[in-house]
């Protein structure tokens, strides 16, 4: 049975992958970001025999680098993500995002790890110079958050240029599904038609995003992680279709049936040219290298979506001023 180190497993897109990955026969150990309360995220209360689960940091270097022996893979999930935080915590965002990764990737070299997914995001693109965006798009810092991923995204190439290492860039494009943070766009919204008030408050509602169901990017990993084509790549997850942020506000009240107005509001606007107007990703690269292909599709994703929303305690979940796209 191979070993995998799943860091940032705790979070919205890890706790699934941890689901999908003991599904799959793999041992895993789970790393979680160490907090004071000891909460394991999405995974307190979470028990199997193939599972460990581990309190840290990545900005540790000795602790990655004892965590990451034996292992056959790492898959790096651990990660500020927050765009509106990044432009008032930059220093935050370079100690986790890049000196994190590095401790990744020198822990990996050190211990002849066999396999290394640094996870990307469709954010590095900026704002779409052409569409469907493949993985020769020219690279844009719009954000502090973004200039952490991108440069993450680069040191994992040096280390496969120049040391060999078995590195391959995972680039999913825009996430939605359970467990998800309510900064998110989708789950902003849902919360927002199950509260008293009269209406949903968005920012830019012209900017159009490509939106993958969690499940479908844990099944994408997954396969990425079974061949070895993948090695020394950069690889987009996407669904190859796009939705206005304004549409999708719109089809989740519908969903709701609720009869709730749309308000734009001034305080959830990204600085201007901070805003990415378009991400519209190719799936060319990962169905020709692999065997994936997305199982659920929007419409379908959504209805599941709200319905978990829907029986949260929303007094539990956090309601954000600000949100991610």
């Amino acid at each position: 049975m191979k070993k995998i180190l799943i860091t940032g497993a705790g979070g919205f897109i890890g706790s699934h992958l941890v689901d999908a990955a003991l599904k799959a026969n793999y041992k895993i150990t789970a790393l979680i970001r160490y907090n004071s309360r000891n909460n394991w995220g999405w995974l307190e209360n979470f028990y199997h025999k193939n599972l460990k689960i581990i309190s840290g940091d990545v900005t540790n270097a000795d602790l990655i680098n004892k965590l990451t022996k034996k292992h056959y893979a790492v898959i790096h999930l651990a990660a500020l993500i927050g765009i509106p935080y990044s432009y008032v915590a930059v220093e935050n965002y370079y100690e986790t995002n890049v000196k994190g990764t590095l401790n990744i990737l020198n822990s990996c070299k050190n211990n002849k790890v066999s396999r290394v997914l640094l996870t990307s995001t469709s954010e590095v693109y900026g704002t779409a110079k052409y569409t469907p965006i493949d993985e020769l798009h020219p690279l844009q810092a719009q954000s502090p958050y973004s200039a952490s991923k991108i440069a993450a995204d680069h040191l994992g190439e040096a280390y496969f240029k120049s040391f060999n290492l078995p590195v391959t860039i995972v680039r999913p494009f825009n996430a939605y599904g359970p467990r998800q943070s309510s900064r998110a766009i989708i789950p902003t919204v849902i919360t927002q038609t199950l509260n008293k008030h009269d209406h949903v408050e968005i920012g830019n509602a012209k900017p159009s995003r490509d939106y993958n169901y969690v499940t479908d990017i844990c099944d994408a990993f997954l396969e990425i992680l079974k061949t070895k084509k993948t090695i020394g790549e950069t690889i987009n997850i996407s669904s190859g279709k796009e939705i206005k942020i304004g549409l999708l506000a719109k089809k989740i009240i519908e969903i709701s049936g609720k009869n709730k107005k749309l308000k734009i509001s001034k305080k959830r606007l990204r600085p201007k040219k901070s805003e990415v107007d378009q991400l519209l990703g190719s799936n060319k690269k990962i169905k020709k290298l692999t065997k994936w292909k997305p199982k659920v599709n929007f419409n379908e994703g959504l209805k599941k979506t709200y319905e978990w929303f829907s029986k949260q305690d929303q007094s539990s979940i956090l309601k954000s001023k600000l949100y991610i796209v």
